[in-house]
């Protein structure tokens, strides 16, 4: 029986996604789940199978810990039996029904479905963008409102894909995934082909709305981006050149006391707020390029 070294943090739900990802960085496998049907808290757990990179580990958490503005948590550290570890992650990532159209599965889980739902199964603990986290679903809920856009589609910061799939799958329009870590850009490729979306979803590794691939195909109906307040305001003129007039965009990723930044970052641009989502304890704003 092959025992492996598993590290974990306990953080706040704003820093998940800091966490993921730099667990993703240094780690060979990677989980989160909540702790409790509040949601304040959340473990992101990686499996280190070359133990001669916990150095690597610890920068790379010292410096999530910066970016999230949290605390450096303390890391529990223990073995665990590899196939045990995996099971029990998959458990806690069941099928997942969001809104009204759309159900979010596992590959764990692939044959489930639900009359009247899109499904999408996304490879869960390689990228960030499962539809457990908040800021997922309000994208998904705000996505599946609007109308079919007359026009291509871009993901910003698209992660597993799982945004860009579920307007692919749900209008069959052209998109475009972009994100910086290739290890997130090759899962949402992978992703793509599994759910049989490779020829509608296009995955590039770039920085943001300056990749030259997400350039070449502006101007864009729609686009979302599921990120942090502050990197959505600094993106807010590239996403006023990029969109068509009558454009929408999604943004998600905050709390309700950024919104009013987000929103006034976006309205120097050109951009009206159409709708407004809260789920738990995140917003969802949806915008239109006037």
């Amino acid at each position: 029986m092959k025992f492996l070294a598993l590290f974990s943090v306990r953080v706040p739900e704003a820093a998940v996604p800091v966490f993921v990802a730099a667990f993703e960085s240094v780690c060979d496998s990677v989980a989160f789940v909540r702790e409790d049907e509040s949601c304040a808290t959340w473990t992101v757990s990686g499996l280190l199978c070359d133990p001669t990179r916990r150095v690597d580990l610890d920068a790379a958490l010292a410096l999530a810990a910066a970016a999230a503005g949290v605390a450096p948590p303390d890391v529990a550290e223990g073995e665990v039996e590899g196939e045990g570890w995996l099971a029990r992650s998959l458990a806690s990532f069941p099928p997942l029904p969001i809104g009204r159209r759309f159900l979010i599965r596992g590959t764990h889980a692939a044959h489930a479905a639900s009359p009247g739902r899109l499904a999408l199964t996304i490879d869960a603990g390689l990228a960030f963008g499962s539809g457990e986290h908040a800021t997922t679903r309000g994208c998904l809920i705000a996505l599946e409102r609007l109308r079919r856009p007359a026009g291509p589609v871009a993901d910003i910061g698209t992660g597993s894909g799982v945004l860009a799939l579920a307007a692919a799958k749900l209008w069959y329009v052209q998109v475009v995934g972009v994100d910086c870590d290739p290890l997130a850009a090759h899962t949402a490729a992978q992703n793509a082909k599994a759910n049989g979306l490779a020829r509608f979803v296009r995955v590039v590794r770039g920085d943001g709305w300056r990749a030259p691939a997400i350039r070449r195909r502006a101007p864009y109906a729609l686009a979302l981006a599921n990120i942090f307040a502050r990197p959505l305001c600094a993106m807010a003129r590239e996403a006023s050149r990029r969109l068509a007039r009558g454009g929408r965009l999604i943004l998600s990723g905050f709390h309700p006391a950024q919104a009013p930044m987000v929103l006034t970052a976006h309205r120097r641009h050109g951009f009206a707020l159409l709708r407004r989502y809260e789920v738990e304890t995140w917003t969802t704003l949806v915008l239109i390029k006037r």
